[in-house]
């Protein structure tokens, strides 16, 4: 087998019946590959869909040292065909093999025998040729595309924030830590104090970044590199960065089920646009619907999972938990005006599942020393953070959403694994 340069003319998508006798070089791998009599037929597929090609026995010859799988170069013309599932056909004059796949492969990509999910993480580059992996990652692809168009008409600003730090930013546990030069480092779990700072003069910013969490979690919803969507406003209070959240996931919704239609379909989920507006329910009467459920709360505990799947019984769909007890939440929080122990704060759920955290954060930086003292925190730590603050900071609020934890809710699947390229959680660090 001569081994030839590429060069395409057309995607497969792109091949219609219209253009019947005209010549076209198409490139793909091989799906399947089928020799009955004197002819041969070659399903070929690219990562825009899949065609059949037709060989005779003059060519065929040059099949014999290909495998499924293998990649290849097809030229011929495109005529009308007897197959149901294919508009037309291409009548291939050659075929050239780019790269030959070996036999066994370490998973079938084409889905007839299932593989456990940890044996396609293993091999996950082929996963990519399994159809529904790779519906998932062209609906990951849209769906970072509507955030960001959505942002951008909102007048937010991107911004891209360091994810090499020298302290611990938040304060917090579960942080990463390596040896920088000779100097203690930490990987970033979140963009926070500088998203904050960058109100000063940009105002409405966001980001889309990984971001890290030294968390020994083994569910389906934890990983120890997660993708985080994250935005911050001067001028604006919690509730108007919930506004802000409700409209962002209505309309990224709203983006997938009228744009992956074919990648809805062969992942078998339809995305259904959420009911809006989302329920707001506060701590305090979380509480009571817990208690009488005999969950034996007091004012000042934290929800934990088990709390959290009884209240998404009661409520399935997306809504938000507000006004938390303020020494539940981190020093940045704000407290609200009419009651000190309980701050201006919230968590987007859907159902049982947490998916942002966001509030109105202090600008005052007395206010902020003082909490960081409550909370055994030294504020001379923070003080590379807290001199933005003499320089004039505007009241802001803003939020963290988990870009993992949000596609499972619009693809219908519990495993944020299946969303990520290459998981890294306690278990796994390769490939």
């Amino acid at each position: 087998m001569i081994y030839v340069k590429f060069n395409r003319t057309h995607y497969i998508e792109d091949v219609k019946s219209s253009m019947n006798g005209q010549e076209v070089i198409l490139g793909g791998w091989v799906e399947d590959l089928r020799k009955m009599g004197k002819m041969t037929f070659l399903t070929l597929r690219d990562v825009t869909g899949i065609t059949q090609i037709i060989l005779t026995d003059d060519i065929i010859k040059s099949t014999e040292d290909i495998t499924r799988q293998s990649v290849v170069r097809i030229t011929g013309k495109i005529q009308d065909t007897r197959a149901r599932d294919f508009e037309c056909e291409i009548k291939a004059s050659e075929i050239n093999l780019l790269a030959k796949a070996i036999h066994p492969l370490p998973i079938d990509p084409i889905g007839r025998l299932e593989s456990h999910i940890d044996n396609r993480l293993n091999s996950r580059a082929l996963d990519m040729r399994n159809q529904k992996t790779a519906s998932i990652f062209k609906i990951r692809h849209h769906t970072l595309a509507a955030l960001r168009k959505s942002f951008i008409e909102k007048k937010f600003i991107e911004i891209t924030t360091p994810k090499i730090i020298g302290s611990a930013s938040e304060g917090g546990a579960n942080l990463f830590s390596l040896d920088y030069f000779g100097k203690q480092a930490y990987l970033a779990q979140s963009p926070q104090l500088y998203k904050e700072q960058m109100t000063i003069g940009l105002e409405r910013v966001f980001e889309i970044s990984s971001f890290y969490r030294a968390e020994k979690s083994h569910t389906g919803r934890h990983l120890s590199e997660f993708t985080s969507i994250d935005m911050e406003s001067a001028f604006m209070s919690y509730t108007d960065v919930m506004d802000v959240l409700e409209d962002l996931v209505v309309s990224t919704f709203k983006y997938v089920s009228e744009n992956c239609k074919k990648e809805q379909e062969t992942i078998g989920n339809k995305t259904i646009i959420p009911n809006n507006p989302f329920k707001r329910i506060t701590y305090s009467h979380a509480l009571e619907e817990l208690n009488k459920k005999d969950a034996k709360l007091e004012f000042g505990d934290d929800l934990l999972d088990s709390h959290l799947r009884i209240l998404g019984e009661i409520y399935p769909e997306f809504y938000f938990l507000t006004d938390w007890p303020l020494k539940i939440k981190p020093f940045y929080i704000s407290e609200k005006e009419d009651n000190a122990e309980l701050s201006e704060s919230f968590d987007l759920q859907f159902g049982y599942l947490e998916l942002s955290s966001g509030g109105t954060r202090l600008h005052n930086p007395e206010k902020i020393k003082m909490r960081l003292s409550e909370q055994n925190l030294d504020p001379a730590k923070f003080s590379e953070h807290l001199q933005a603050f003499d320089w004039g900071m505007p009241p802001h609020a803003g939020w963290g959403l988990g870009l993992e934890r949000l596609l499972t809710v619009i693809i219908g699947i519990d495993n944020v694994r299946e969303v990520i390229l290459y998981p890294r959680d306690p278990e796994r660090l390769k490939p």
